[in-house]
């Protein structure tokens, strides 16, 4: 039985060293739980405690100083002890190593080590967190999985929850509006920002929602899905009167909910609630820039206000925001540091200036300011995003073309509420 079992081993240890190459390139999953992770976790274990040493991370038994006579000594410590580490648990895409640390140690030296981790265990990345209080968690992408991320379909998601693309940690990257109500996108041009926009509507077709678009660069973007949406605004002057429209259509279920003794629609009986509604802004800036007329001004104003109001209010009342533009900063006025306040998941593309990366993150995480400024014009999709976990993560969304996305308002056009709060608006149709 032994030998039968041996013989069984080194057939498949020869077949994979065979064949790994094509394992590699058509199982690529196989490849790395059958030879990929193996390698790595022992290179892991057998060289931990000389990278622990040669990057700082153990201490000593003893102090490094001692006194002699009247002289202080101080040295190096000959004798040192290195943090135990867990045995590395494979993931889908690499490894995870628990440390537990000593007695005075913190985590900033782990993670200013990550590099030399990725290095040392020849991966693709490392990254460092601490879970909790003496413990360390450090994760190892073996290869990208930004680099070729699947194209599903579009689902049939919960509702309010869009899949739109692949997390680095290799989990699927959502948009849940109903733990995470508002939402900023920030990217350059060719960033991915469009695309992404055009997955959420995509993700977010086929469910019970209204989705009103705000497009002032004349629809060209928003102007695609059309069909799908329940209004469609494409100048400054349609925009206030749609937000006009949803901030009286906030007020209405406000008084709804409290009549009914509830704090949110969602409290409501079913059959009484009302229909939820995503507001997708597409270039956030071309509502606040005027020529400096007055009557443009107003405009911007009441868009600041409307905005605000929504964003402040809307998540019980079934009313989210999804605010995209190519470049957020203080200078665009007050209003827009105010409502970004209000946007708590946030998705930052390749930005041209480290202002808006420091504007749609600085004030979550600085690390993942550097992360967002990192992201190279070839990494197209590519987003430094956060959630409702409070971390921030690296994800790329899935490439939705212009012509899938038509057919796919197309297809679920039937599905487009026509509430009687938009009736009259640009898009909105008529009231029966």
């Amino acid at each position: 039985m032994r030998m039968l079992l041996f013989t069984c081993v080194l057939a498949l240890v020869i077949w994979l060293l065979v064949f790994r190459n094509e394992l590699e390139r058509w199982r690529p999953q196989w490849h790395w739980y059958l030879v990929g992770y193996p390698t790595t976790a022992l290179r892991v274990a057998f060289t931990w405690r000389r990278v622990a040493y040669l990057n700082g991370l153990t201490v000593s038994h003893k102090p490094n100083r001692r006194v002699l006579g009247d002289l202080e000594v101080r040295g190096e410590p000959l004798r040192t002890r290195t943090p135990r580490i867990s045995f590395p648990r494979a993931t889908p895409y690499g490894l995870e190593v628990h440390v537990r640390l000593h007695a005075g140690q913190t985590p900033a030296p782990f993670l200013a080590s990550s590099d030399a981790f990725a290095h040392a265990w020849r991966v693709h990345a490392v990254r460092v967190v601490s879970p909790e209080r003496g413990v360390v968690l450090i994760t190892a992408t073996a290869r990208d999985p930004l680099e070729n991320t699947d194209h599903p379909a579009p689902g049939t998601a919960a509702l309010l929850t869009a899949t739109v693309g692949t997390l680095e940690s290799g989990r699927a990257w959502g948009m849940n509006f109903r733990r995470v109500p508002h939402w900023l996108i920030v990217g350059a041009t060719q960033s991915g920002k469009s695309t992404l926009l055009a997955r959420l509507v995509t993700e977010l077709a086929p469910q019970p929602v209204a989705l009103v678009g705000i497009d002032c660069k004349g629809g060209m973007e928003l102007g695609l899905l059309e069909m799908r949406l329940s209004a469609l605004a494409t100048d400054r002057s349609e925009a206030v009167a749609v937000l006009a429209r949803l901030v009286t259509e906030m007020q209405d279920r406000m008084r709804t909910c409290r009549f009914a003794g509830a704090r949110s629609i969602w409290e409501l009986p079913e059959k009484a609630r009302p229909v939820p509604v995503v507001v997708i802004v597409d270039e956030l800036a071309e509502l606040y820039l005027t020529n400096g007329s007055k009557e443009q001004r107003a405009e911007a104003e009441e868009c600041t206000t409307y905005l605000l109001r929504i964003a402040q209010l809307g998540a019980a009342l079934g009313l989210h925001l999804v605010v995209a533009g190519q470049r957020v900063g203080s200078d665009l006025g007050p209003g827009v540091t105010a409502l970004r306040a209000q946007l708590s998941g946030r998705i930052c593309h390749r930005v041209n200036d480290p202002g808006t990366a420091e504007m749609a993150l600085g004030d979550l995480n600085k690390d993942a300011v550097v992360v967002a400024q990192s992201i190279g014009e070839a990494e197209r999709g590519v987003a430094v995003t956060t959630g409702d976990s409070g971390g921030w993560m690296r994800g790329r969304s899935h490439l939705t073309t212009p012509a899938e996305a038509r057919a796919a308002a197309a297809e679920f056009a039937r599905m487009t509420p026509r509430p009687k709060f938009l009736a009259g608006t640009p898009g909105g149709g008529t009231l029966l």
